[in-house]
């Protein structure tokens, strides 16, 4: 049985529109704030913590292929989009006096360090948050696969997502106010019913490495304090 309290180091995946709140584009500081405010509670009980973000709120390499850019180069853009939103996310923790290091998967020595799997590792024993950017590095993988994959590398107990829900449901529960949530539900439950919590690719990692996913909203106050206090709403994928 999984049991979150028992999780020393996890990645958490945060959602490039996650940090634009309420707004239509660009970042919302007082929610990175907030986030990053939940982020260090974790972090002063000793849990080891890197984190994978998005590039949303900033530009979407798929969108923007779609209206006619070739989609590498689209890709490529949107890789820089989460790098923006990692210095982001360093500067609002380091204000909180919490150390941490920035890693991209597209080398930019003048802005962070490269990706380096042992480098990072150390960094998580010296008590520092890690933050994965530019995804895998490679176009056509998503940012949630990118997450997977650095929790898979990191050795992480769990890989938590957060979202714009509490958990995983049966159909968009914002459309559908009778949308059945799920507490538990398989990696093959997800792909089988084609639930669009995380693509396929990452669901499929994970289920091939028994990572578990934690999907809960990133909109609910405190959530992080009361998911690892055993309490709060979430469903666990595993």
């Amino acid at each position: 049985m999984f049991d979150i309290k028992k999780c020393n180091r996890i990645l958490l995946k945060v959602s490039g529109e996650a940090l634009m709140g309420d707004k239509s584009f660009g970042q919302d500081h007082q929610i990175i704030n907030k986030i990053c405010t939940e982020i260090k509670e974790l972090h002063d009980k000793n849990i080891q913590i890197c984190l994978v973000v998005g590039g949303g709120n900033i530009f979407r390499g798929m969108s923007a292929s779609k209206s006619g850019m070739e989609r590498a180069s689209a890709d490529h853009m949107g890789m820089l989009a989460t790098v923006i939103n990692a210095i982001a996310l360093q500067d609002a923790l380091e204000k909180l006096s919490v150390p941490t290091r920035i890693q991209s998967a597209i080398p930019m020595t003048a802005i962070c360090e490269p990706y380096i799997k042992r480098k990072a590792v150390r960094h998580m024993e010296k008590n520092r948050i890690v933050i994965f950017a530019a995804g895998t590095g490679n176009p056509f993988f998503t940012t949630d696969t990118a997450a997977a994959l650095r929790a898979i590398e990191m050795s992480c107990d769990c890989l938590l997502k957060a979202t714009q829900v509490d958990g995983v449901y049966d159909s968009d529960p914002k459309a559908n106010i009778k949308a059945k949530k799920y507490n538990n539900i398989t990696y093959s439950e997800v792909l089988s019913k084609d639930l669009k919590v995380m693509d396929a690719s990452a669901i499929s990692l994970a289920r091939e490495h028994e990572l578990p996913i934690l999907v809960y909203s990133i909109k609910q106050d405190n959530e992080l304090k009361r998911i690892f206090n055993g309490k709060g709403s979430f469903t666990i994928i595993n």
